[in-house]
């Protein structure tokens, strides 16, 4: 199963975190991340795409040395739709923060720089997706279908964010 179909299950289900809502809010910013920088939301969506294979990669080491709760923990603090530098630090180092910047920046056409001053941004975003599954009653909880899937993706290097992102503005428009 997709991880959009994994966020359409949590958006349906009561015992999840994932709302309409919250689909909204995440798509929100990234038109408005897209008229701040004068880039198209696609150009957008693949930075969020990049930034979401360097998370998959922390959270995987975060789950690998300290199980699932800690990823979780991660996601859970971070999620959001406003800029956290915090977020930024506590999942990625300033090499690696580098790294990302000038990855999507030969992918995507933008200015490192730019691209560095959307990661506060970015990752929480990123994050606020993964959060979607998470237990409403006990959102600490290692039973997050959305976050599982994520983490046990195929490993090609190809994050499904951006794709997600779309189906999202597709689905909230119907």
């Amino acid at each position: 199963m997709g991880l959009f179909d994994q966020i359409l299950g949590a958006v349906t289900n009561p015992n999840q975190q994932g709302s309409l809502g919250q689909l909204g809010s995440i798509i929100n910013t990234v038109q408005q991340l897209s008229q701040s920088t004068g880039a198209d939301p696609s150009t957008i969506q693949s930075v969020l795409s990049i930034v979401g294979g360097q998370v998959r990669s922390t959270l995987q080491d975060k789950q690998a040395t300290d199980g699932n709760e800690a990823a979780q923990n991660l996601v859970s603090q971070y999620a959001g739709t406003f800029p956290n530098p915090e977020a930024v630090d506590s999942l990625f180092s300033p090499q690696i923060q580098q790294q990302v910047a000038e990855v999507a920046a030969q992918r995507t056409g933008l200015d490192a720089g730019i691209v560095q001053q959307l990661l506060p941004l970015a990752v929480p975003l990123v994050l606020n997706f993964l959060q979607s599954g998470a237990n409403t009653q006990n959102p600490q909880a290692s039973g997050n279908p959305v976050l599982n899937s994520f983490l046990d993706a195929d490993g090609d290097g190809d994050v499904d964010i951006a794709d997600a992102i779309q189906m999202a503005s597709r689905y909230i428009r119907q």
